[in-house]
């Protein structure tokens, strides 16, 4: 028999081939971007942090009405960087705390235009049990974002800084940074509680009850 007069497979197994390579493409894509927790039932350490997100979400409106509650439970990744002395630190330091994790530039207009409202919201709830970490993620001059915070009076904050932007890449891969700044509220196990693209009035009426209802003062 020619090859051209070859049987052809039947369909019920040419789509179950089909099927299979969907499968395996996505089994990739997961294993090379992180995203397994994403596709499945995620961390199930992270589960209390959603229930939590679920009771937070009606505080969300207003000045913070663009921040997005957790619906699956995700645990963040490590997220290396340094601190203003310049030791390594990384989310891990912080285990036991909630803590709002803000990625921020100087060459970002709306970052510049957030520090303040960052700044009052570590002055009014930072403490034991939560502090404001702003990562900055300037890749050029390391001094200008350290000289740009003195000039522009933000004092309450800790200087956190990642000078590789290695800290959005790897939240980008989870799909929790798509622009600047970006900001993520973590419970005190690691885990995403919700998260924002874009800036919001972090010291508005509104988010201090939401972020006071996450640390269920």
């Amino acid at each position: 028999m020619t090859a051209s007069h070859a049987p052809r497979p039947p369909r019920r197994r040419l789509a179950l081939i089909a099927a299979a390579a969907t499968v395996a493409i996505i089994a990739g894509a997961a294993a090379v971007y992180g995203i397994g927790t994403l596709t499945r039932n995620g961390d199930p350490a992270c589960r209390p942090a959603t229930e939590l997100a679920k009771r937070v979400a009606p505080l969300i409106h207003g000045e913070i009405a663009a921040v997005k509650a957790a619906d699956t439970p995700l645990k963040l990744p490590v997220l290396a960087f340094r601190d203003g002395n310049g030791r390594d630190r990384s989310l891990a330091d912080w285990r036991g705390r909630t803590v709002l994790v803000n990625l921020w530039a100087t060459w970002c207009v709306p970052c510049r235009k957030e520090m303040p409202a960052l700044d009052a919201l570590e002055a009014k709830l930072g403490g034991a049990d939560f502090e404001v970490v702003a990562i900055n993620i300037d890749t050029r001059d390391a001094e200008k974002p350290k000289q740009w915070l003195k000039e522009a009076g933000i004092a309450k904050l800790a200087y956190y800084a990642d000078h590789s932007a290695a800290v959005f890449q790897e939240l980008k891969a989870i799909g929790r940074a798509f622009g600047m700044p970006t900001t993520v509220l973590v419970d005190p196990q690691g885990c995403e509680i919700a998260s924002l693209a874009g800036p919001a009035e972090w010291a508005s009426p509104e988010a201090l009850a939401f972020v006071q209802a996450a640390l269920k003062k």
